[in-house]
């Protein structure tokens, strides 16, 4: 069910709230948090709606969508409330806010917000350049940010780990997970020798790359080289070189890796490129900060960066390029998504 409260207040859309918990069971208890949304009302607003709407199955929550409208119309708050299956398992509030509004978020969403639930706000585009430090973060234990959303993402990217704060987090780092999971669960195996260097091969403006090569900076303590290439989107490979040879996970086509090691057989991995939704109910199952991440970022400084690749060789090419790493043969052997 929607209704549309145009040019309203907090206070009207309150005693709806209310009068629609009394009315038909809509209710806000047992509800774990308040999400809260920043962005611009366009087209993609309801796509960040329907994440949060997944996202509430796992976490109930309220939802509250700040959408800045035009700052060129009168000052007005355009509502909308929306419950049962036209919200997952919460109750979502859209704020269209217009004119000189459109700058007072915060005051906006305070007398909507849960009491005593832990707050959490997600900008799903274009990002404050210190999270902490904008009205709506002020508010929230954690900030949730997409570098990949930005317009430059390796500039929105650094920019926020000079001015992170306990509780930053991005979905570029949470796209990462499965990466992770695998690379650490190959050095598992036998012969447990240190690694002496690393090569991260991705697309040249892939924050997710850029994290992945700053992970492996901050906890291996080694030489590591990220390498970006124009042949793909995304990361492309990781390549870790040990005594006994390398390790090497290679994504050539965006869905699914392939993990190769000495003594080992080859092994194919499901890594697809993980959907929004599933990165927002990863992150809203912690409310404490991340030392990973917060690790991650200072390891950004920390690598090498490689040459540029560009599309594929022709294979006689190849044959004579005998300095190139296997992570970059393998970056311009096809193409992957993010």
């Amino acid at each position: 069910m929607i209704i549309d409260l145009p040019s309203t207040t907090t206070s009207q859309l309150n005693k709806k709230l209310v009068e629609l918990r009394e009315r038909g069971g809509a209710v806000a208890l047992g509800r774990v948090l308040t999400l809260v949304i920043a962005a611009d009302d366009d087209d993609k607003l309801e796509e960040a709606i329907d994440a949060a709407n997944e996202a509430s199955r796992e976490h109930p929550s309220r939802v509250i969508v700040v959408a800045k409208g035009a700052r060129t119309a009168g000052a007005r708050i355009d509502g909308q409330i929306r419950v049962g299956g036209d919200a997952g398992a919460s109750e979502v509030i859209v704020l269209r806010l217009y004119g000189p509004l459109a700058a007072q978020g915060q005051s906006a969403v305070v007398p909507l917000l849960l009491p005593d639930a832990p707050i959490v706000t997600w900008w799903p585009g274009t990002g404050p350049k210190a999270p902490a430090k904008d009205p709506l973060g002020e508010l929230a234990q954690r900030r949730i940010t997409d570098s990949a959303a930005e317009r430059n993402p390796i500039r929105a990217l650094t920019t926020r780990a000079k001015s992170y704060v306990e509780g930053d987090t991005d979905l570029a780092w949470t796209r990462l997970t499965r990466w992770r999971a695998q690379l650490v669960s190959a050095l598992d195996l036998p012969p447990y020798e240190k690694v002496q260097s690393a090569t991260v091969t991705g697309e040249a403006d892939s924050p997710s790359t850029e994290l992945l090569a700053g992970w492996l900076a901050a906890y291996l303590k080694v030489p590591v080289k990220r390498v970006k290439t124009s042949s793909a989107q995304g990361i492309v490979s990781v390549t870790l070189e040990r005594r006994s040879g390398t390790i090497e996970l290679h994504r050539p086509d965006g869905r699914v890796g392939t993990l190769t090691q000495p003594g080992q057989p080859t092994r194919r991995i499901a890594l697809q490129r993980r959907d929004t939704k599933d990165c927002l109910i990863e992150e809203l199952r912690r409310l404490d900060p991340d030392e990973i991440y917060e690790a991650s970022l200072g390891g950004l400084g920390k690598f090498a960066a490689g040459a540029a690749k560009s599309a594929a060789k022709p294979a006689a090419a190849r044959k004579k390029a005998t300095t190139t790493t296997p992570a970059a043969a393998a970056a311009a052997a096809g193409k992957g998504e993010a």
